[in-house]
């Protein structure tokens, strides 16, 4: 560390007194899966329903970032890697804040998620896996990125040029292709009140 930084992390109020403020556990909620296997959908909707629930909460989505915070990379393996570090640090200020923080992004390999897992800290870290085939996604193609990537317009892209590692331990499954969306948000809902309850 530069001899000139002086961090103030012991002077400032700490995350304990937020979360009873805020009258809630702060946690991460990592969504991982292929593009358009429905991470975003569950996300929003969860993050709607937690909303209403009284909880606070901010949603960290791999579009969103893009434009802002990380629109000065590209999409190769090392510009992903850094995508992900950089999410997950901000993601750990928002657990300090007490915030529940759901974070959306395909994270591709288990090394970046596990990064990310190291960073946040593994007890504030809840992966859930958005499981679909890509056939299945494909089919659904909400952002009509897999059209472009058949006409040839995306290279690199994960499921069809490069692979896709299925989480080995995911704290949570959730199968997104036999469930309408409202089920499977509220699966989601019901499997993370225990650890977000203060």
């Amino acid at each position: 560390m530069d001899n000139n930084i002086f961090p103030i992390f012991g002077q400032t109020v700490t995350r304990e007194e937020k979360e009873k403020m805020l009258n809630q556990r702060a946690m991460v909620f990592w969504f991982t899966g292929l593009s358009g296997s429905g991470k975003s959908t569950l996300a929003k909707g969860l993050e709607r329903k937690l909303f209403h629930k009284g909880y606070l909460t901010k949603l960290l989505d791999g579009d969103n970032v893009r434009v802002g915070l990380n629109k000065d990379l590209d999409f190769s393996a090392e510009s992903r890697e850094e995508n992900i570090r950089r999410v997950a640090e901000v993601a750990r200020l928002f657990v300090d804040c007490g915030v529940i923080t759901i974070c959306c992004f395909i994270s591709p390999t288990e090394r970046i998620r596990e990064m990310a897992r190291q960073i946040i800290g593994p007890e504030n870290f809840y992966e859930i896996y958005a499981k679909c085939s890509i056939d299945i996604c494909e089919k659904r193609d909400p952002k009509g990125l897999y059209k472009k990537v058949r006409e040839g317009k995306i290279q690199n892209f994960t499921g069809i040029h490069t692979e896709y590692e299925e989480p080995l331990n995911p704290n949570f499954i959730i199968r997104t292709d036999n469930k309408t969306v409202r089920r499977s948000i509220r699966q989601c809902y019901r499997e993370i009140l225990s650890l977000i309850k203060y």
